[in-house]
């Protein structure tokens, strides 16, 4: 029996289980920015590290401000190796397409979380960039979670399983009796099956193409809602 939710927040609640990666090149392609998918995860991946070895994130950042930072040091790292032009206008348009996104998916998120939050104990759990509560609080989840376990805060990212069990003691129920929703197979599912939890995946359109073949995953959805 469920008697508790343990959420991951990124790509779980704001993209409906596709990965932010993805999410960000489909808004290259929509905006006719003028690279190539290879050229652009190299940027990705080059402003993910920078955002996670510098302090450029701020605990009031906002995801507005959290998205534009990051889309700056892609299109940076577009403009220094691979001759990217005007990436000014393209970042506007860029971070105009994805917040807009974020925005709306999150709206939807909420609405899903009121419904549980009736009936069970809701926590989040997620690997962010120590602003979580900012953002939160900017899209409208305030009072759904009891409590939130954020990496950069506790000193713990996932795939440790030791995040969910910090998350099922913040919600005072056993593992086995505590359902972990989050889209990442390897940084979600896994470590939460090792931690005993019941897990539930969000599968959208993942980094790499391969897929997971008889997953450990408790259930698949596609969509927040069909958790009612």
């Amino acid at each position: 029996m469920t008697k508790g939710f343990i959420f991951d927040y990124g790509g779980t609640l704001d993209t409906r289980g596709n990965h932010w990666g993805k999410v960000l090149w489909h808004a290259y392609e929509r905006n006719s920015v003028p690279v190539g998918e290879e050229d652009f995860r190299k940027a990705y991946v080059h402003a993910e590290r920078t955002l996670a070895k510098n302090r450029i994130i701020m605990p009031t950042s906002t995801f507005h401000d959290t998205l534009s930072k990051k889309i700056r040091l892609q299109m940076d790292y577009l403009e220094e190796n691979c001759g990217m032009e005007n990436s000014g206008r393209f970042h506007a348009l860029v971070l105009d397409d994805v917040y807009t996104i974020a925005r709306e998916t999150t709206a939807e998120s909420v609405g899903v979380l009121k419904v549980l939050h009736r009936d069970f104990p809701l926590v989040l759990v997620s690997n962010f960039y120590g602003n979580i509560n900012t953002v939160l609080s900017e899209f409208g989840f305030d009072g759904l979670f009891s409590h939130v376990v954020e990496s950069a805060v506790v000193g713990i990212r996932k795939p440790d399983p030791r995040i969910f069990l910090l998350g099922t003691e913040k919600l005072g129920t056993k593992p086995q009796e505590t359902m972990v929703v989050g889209d990442s197979y390897d940084k979600d599912i896994l470590p939460a099956e090792k931690a005993g939890c019941q897990t539930t995946w969000i599968k959208g359109e993942g980094w790499t193409d391969d897929d997971v073949e008889a997953p450990v995953a408790g259930r698949i959805i596609h969509d927040l809602s069909e958790l009612l």
